[in-house]
């Protein structure tokens, strides 16, 4: 009898350590739909191709990540870069997100799913998840932005 009740406690004690690892899994990868690519650009914001991340509140649009970047000036020296990839509808080829004429918010306009510029998180559409962003990192001159 004490063996059997040892054998259910092992049993429960490595279903318990194990099933957290699987769910976490999971949990990641619903979280972050985009396919991670490897991101490190150095943007030299005083060249004319960058000249409106000069002004405070501006975008810019660049290559890299995985459907292409946004760039975001916040203040002086903080920005924000999101993938233009929707987490909702990321594997279609067409679909990317625009910022729109307002400038607080970007738009897929395929899943019209919204999002705000300043963290990226979802304010309407089918989409659950924000967009994926990446790291930044401003000298004064140069921007850098890696993952």
């Amino acid at each position: 009898m004490k063996s059997e009740k040892y054998t259910y406690f092992v049993t429960f004690i490595i279903l318990f350590l194990i099933i957290p690892f699987f769910t976490q899994c999971d949990k990641e990868n619903e979280h972050n739909p985009i396919p991670n690519v490897h991101v490190n650009i150095n943007l030299d914001i005083s060249s004319t191709l960058y000249s409106d991340l000069n002004i405070i509140g501006n975008h810019a649009y660049i290559t890299g990540g995985y459907r292409g970047i946004v760039v975001y000036r916040m203040s002086n020296d903080e920005f924000v870069a999101y993938d233009r990839a929707c987490p909702y509808d990321h594997e279609d080829p067409e679909a990317r997100v625009d910022v729109e004429d307002n400038g607080l918010t970007l738009i897929d306009s395929t899943c019209m799913s919204r999002f705000l510029l300043l963290d990226g998180s979802v304010v309407e559409g089918p989409a659950k998840r924000s967009l994926k962003n990446y790291r930044t990192n401003f000298d004064g001159n140069n921007l850098f932005i890696y993952n």
